[in-house]
């Protein structure tokens, strides 16, 4: 395909200097011709329409633009305008500026690999803007290390959604194009299939970008046969630290769990994921995360055979889904609170656990930084944080937490309400349950706005829990 000559104006878009050349498109700086500057950097997207190119290529410019026109919020692009197809296709957007995770697995090539921190928080970063498309109704299918762009901030913006799938719109790759579309070698395995439009089919790309980023191989190689693909329907790839010991073991479960070849059996959201990966000190460490071995035969020809006779299910709405498996953060009182206070919580936790079966708990409570000495053992942060760890999991024992997973959090501020909404927000909390009166019975009048400002500033929903009468009766019986 021939390059547009810089200088070139195609409806009122000044083209520039041709700043990327892929497979399906070509990308060029832009600017408003007539000098008019926006305020952000904008670029040219073109896609390849030479008659040794794909019909993908068409249809895949026609997905992105249908899909960019409805996508919002900080982890994408922003669309500028498009162009007709019939006269110059084209799409400029917002130039972000960034580093793609190519970046780091050239540092890897080099000997640098990233550490397990590292590894977290890049991966940390993917998830959460993987969630931000699923709760647009949203599913990327081609994440991969190209398309995504890490900021100066340590935060992610994806591009590329020419193999994207949007619940409220025609799927027209499925209907023109008939096969299994997208990366090979981070496509996952309901995609071989022809399924689309599972969000958990991000995660496992996010497994594949994960492994590949620490150990410098990809987990199924990168096939380019129907029949290597279909072997990641069956097969797991070596262990992460039997390529790498030096990885810790809560990072191989991880990464581990992404590469189920169920659905099912992987992170039921992004948010779940991004959520370990921001606190991988609350991580559950299973056979999965200790293995250095690897799966053996029988074990992958028993899924062979069942692979062979699998019919797979067309999937709901993303946002459905994730609305099923939501992070619910509770704001346990930790001084001067009442018992009916504390069961009174305990009671709405489990009401609203009892209902969502996908649901993690996250049990948070927020000390004052005078609570801890630097001259007092009994005092001592870690003394304090832990007699507070403790205190949270013993309230919580009434839960019968068996299919749900829970984690402990002690947060440090003198501020209650603003710790409890930034930890909502750092977290993709869904869902926030408090007491009326936080803590401090003698001073109820005066923190009183702590619920009311935790309520008007969150960004999820907040559930206010009162005292249960029956125990308020209980303080006057005999």
């Amino acid at each position: 395909m021939k390059l547009i000559e810089p200088g070139t104006v195609i409806d009122g878009f000044l083209v520039e200097d041709c700043i990327h050349t892929g497979s399906m498109a070509l990308i060029y700086r832009a600017h408003y011709a007539g000098g008019r500057e926006p305020n952000f950097e904008m670029v040219m997207k073109v896609p390849r329409m030479t008659a040794g190119d794909g019909a993908e290529n068409i249809v895949s410019f026609e997905v992105e633009h249908q899909i960019m026109q409805v996508l919002t919020g900080t982890h994408v692009p922003r669309l500028v305008a498009a162009g007709d197809l019939d006269v110059v296709p084209y799409l400029v957007m917002e130039y972000v500026r960034g580093r793609t995770l190519d970046h780091w697995l050239e540092l890897g090539e080099q000997g640098q690999r990233p550490d397990a921190a590292t590894l977290a928080s890049l991966g940390a970063a993917v998830a959460t803007a993987a969630h931000s498309l699923h709760k647009q109704n949203a599913v990327h299918l081609d994440l991969k290390p190209a398309n995504v762009l890490i900021r100066d901030d340590g935060s992610a913006v994806l591009v590329d959604f020419g193999l994207s799938f949007h619940a409220h719109y025609p799927d027209l790759l499925a209907e023109e194009l008939r096969k299994a579309v997208g990366s090979p070698a981070y496509m996952a395995p309901e995609q071989v299939v022809g399924v689309r439009g599972d969000p958990r089919s991000d995660i496992f790309a996010i497994g594949v970008i994960l492994y590949e980023l620490a150990t410098g191989e990809l987990p199924f190689g990168n096939p380019q046969t129907t029949g290597g693909l279909r072997q990641r329907l069956w097969m797991d790839p070596p262990p992460p630290r039997k390529l790498r010991p030096d990885l810790p073991e809560w990072l191989q479960e991880v990464i581990l769990c992404c590469l189920e070849p169920v659905a099912d059996q992987r992170y039921p959201s992004a948010a779940h994921l991004a959520f370990d990966l921001m606190h991988p000190e609350q991580i559950t460490i299973t056979a999965r995360g200790r293995d250095l071995q690897g799966t053996g035969f029988r074990t992958h020809f028993k899924r062979w055979f069942k692979a062979a006779g699998m019919h797979y299910e067309p999937s709901p709405l993303p946002t459905r889904q994730i609305e099923e498996v939501p992070i619910i953060m509770v704001a346990v009182p930790n001084h001067d609170v009442t018992d009916a206070t504390l069961y009174s919580l305990r009671q709405a936790v489990g009401r609203s656990l009892g209902i969502r079966p996908g649901a993690r708990l996250a049990c948070v409570t927020v000390i004052s930084p005078r609570a801890t000495s630097t001259t007092s053992d009994d005092n001592s942060e870690t003394s304090v944080h832990r007699n507070m760890l403790a205190m949270l999991r013993q309230w919580t024992q009434g839960l019968g937490l068996t299919n749900h997973q829970a984690s402990y959090h002690v947060l440090e501020s003198s501020d209650v309400a603003q710790a409890i909404v930034r930890y909502a927000e750092g977290n993709n909390v869904d869902m926030i349950v408090m007491g009326a009166a936080t803590h401090g019975l003698q001073m109820k009048r005066f923190v009183a706005t702590v619920p009311i400002k935790v309520a008007m500033e969150a960004p999820c929903t907040v559930i206010l829990v009162k005292q249960t009468l029956p125990f308020e009766r209980l303080g006057h019986e005999g």
